[in-house]
């Protein structure tokens, strides 16, 4: 089943089998994880590979990742395989291993960063020494590849044999080829997922007094309780145990949201409009490392200058629409820190905008369209609750009434003479 995004459409994970190696009674793989995602980005507490072998196979041994599980290795004497299971589930080694566990482009603590954010980081590959299939075999394609990352939303298709990888060696001058490569791509879906919300968006501009504030529990309504420590009241006590037991206690607010992202139109000038976007951490208990937020908005297919976080433009499909991504600079941002006694953890930055032909400020055309906070969709507001431009006729009443006054002033002054 494939999931097709048309803000990212050509978005997958792929996962890579290739035998470099036999051995006699099965053969040495490596095992690439790519992500092409070019918003998603896999965060803590990373993904977990999972598939059926085909035959009777047995992992003997790993480096760069390990098997949740040994399973049942009785069958087995003396050389006991690193894992019997059927159905293994394999996780990433964190950075800080031993050096001889590891392996080539290994060991990243299951993270792997969006491709448009940094490809260096995208991937992660991992090798093992697969046997118990006797001699004179070419090997079998695993089954039923499945992906988590760190939750469920992704669906894996077939395991595909296609052309063998090819690499370069000696500086590019030999071409080494593998001896056979296995392939599948996996596409996440929301509603596969079943996420509850995780962030919203509040609008606000300088020709409008009024906010418009996230909508009504965006993301759930919580309980606010000394029982429940899903939400906790400004002011109140932060329970010690919540640290350990939710890892998704927010503030008490209207929207209910660990995230909010606050766009704010600032100023109009002649040749470019000034935007304010803000991200606040409602979460007490989770900073968000490498975070990133895609807008799709008109405005973004002329030039844009971004202040204080990075940014590119994304392709898409189907929109007319452009499609910006924004993501922190490192060591400065790149953090969304967690909130602290009533105050959130925030990043800001005010971009410009070049105008255009169409620019305008009536009908919400300045406000997005849609916005994203680490691939998950905002929830925004009704398009009739977006700041409006003053009424024209309401503005010209009090110029009306002045009017009517002077003349009656001018009236009374001629009759005093």
């Amino acid at each position: 089943m494939n999931c097709y995004d048309p803000m990212d459409p050509n978005g997958n994970i792929t996962v890579t089998f290739d035998i470099h190696q036999w051995t006699t009674d099965g053969y040495l793989a490596r095992v690439t994880i790519q992500n092409y995602y070019q918003y998603r980005h896999i965060d803590k507490s990373g993904w977990k590979l999972g598939w059926r072998w085909a035959k009777d196979e047995v992992i003997w041994s790993m480096r760069g990742a390990f098997a949740t599980e040994g399973g049942n290795c009785s069958s087995f004497k003396f050389d006991i395989p690193h894992s019997c299971k059927k159905d293994p589930v394999i996780v990433d080694l964190m950075p800080e291993g031993l050096p001889e566990n590891k392996s080539e482009d290994c060991c990243r603590g299951g993270i792997l960063h969006a491709w448009a954010v940094n490809p260096s980081m995208s991937f992660s590959s991992f090798e093992m020494k697969v046997g118990n299939l006797g001699g004179n075999t070419t090997g079998y394609a695993p089954r039923n590849i499945t992906f988590m990352a760190p939750g469920p939303g992704y669906t894996c298709g077939p395991v595909m044999d296609v052309a063998p990888t090819v690499t370069s060696a000696i500086g590019g001058r030999r071409q080494v080829q593998v001896f056979r490569t296995w392939k599948s791509s996996c596409t996440y879906s929301s509603f596969l997922a079943n996420r509850t919300p995780t962030c919203c968006v509040s609008l606000s501009t300088f020709y409008n007094p009024n906010v418009t504030s996230c909508p009504l529990c965006s993301c759930g309504c919580r309980e606010a309780s000394e029982k429940s420590h899903t939400c906790v009241r400004e002011g109140g006590p932060l329970p010690s145990s919540m640290i350990v037991e939710n890892l998704d206690t927010v503030q008490c607010t209207y929207h209910m949201c660990p995230i909010q992202v606050h766009w704010h139109v600032k100023n109009n000038y002649k040749d470019y409009w000034r935007i304010k976007l803000t991200i606040s951490n409602y979460n007490y208990n989770r900073n968000y490392t490498d975070w990133n937020v895609m807008v799709q908005h008109p405005g973004f297919n002329k030039n844009t200058t971004t202040y204080s976080f990075n940014s590119t433009v994304l392709p898409s499909v189907g929109f007319e629409d452009d499609v910006a991504l924004f993501w922190g600079i490192k060591y400065y941002n790149d953090v969304l820190l967690q909130a602290v006694e009533d105050k959130p953890g925030s990043v800001t930055t005010e971009i410009l905008l070049n105008k255009e032909d169409s620019f305008t400020l009536s009908n919400g055309w300045a406000l997005p369209r849609r916005i994203y906070f680490n691939g998950e969709d905002c929830q925004m507001p009704q398009p009739d609750n977006f700041p409006a431009l003053p009424n024209g006729s309401s503005m010209q009443r009090p110029l009306h009434c002045m009017l009517i006054l002077f003349i009656i002033f001018l009236r009374t002054l001629v009759s005093w003479l």
